[in-house]
């Protein structure tokens, strides 16, 4: 089983999650990344249909395989970004 992580960085005046090199949205607030990093690490992991899916990796290149619906990554979500709560609660960025 692969295994993934979701990072909690700052990210374009507000804070995003990461997966690998890629960022999700800006959220306006820490909590608000946490909270969808939360919900997509939590999508990821839920079975699915056996489906085709076609993706581009970071070479520009197209691929296409078969994702089984059974085998889902193990997700995690890691949260280092220090004193964010501070920064939050003052209002400072």
């Amino acid at each position: 089983m692969s295994h993934i992580r979701y990072e909690i960085v700052e990210h374009d005046g507000g804070w995003a999650y990461k997966l690998g090199d890629v960022f999700s949205e800006t959220h306006p607030t820490h909590e608000g990344a946490l909270n969808a990093a939360r919900d997509a690490a939590a999508r990821q992991s839920m079975p699915g249909e056996t489906r085709p899916i076609l993706y581009q990796d970071s070479a520009g290149q197209w691929h296409e395989e078969t994702a089984q619906g059974m085998d889902r990554p193990e997700t995690e979500v890691s949260d280092t970004a220090p004193g964010w709560a501070e920064r939050e609660l003052s209002g400072k960025s």
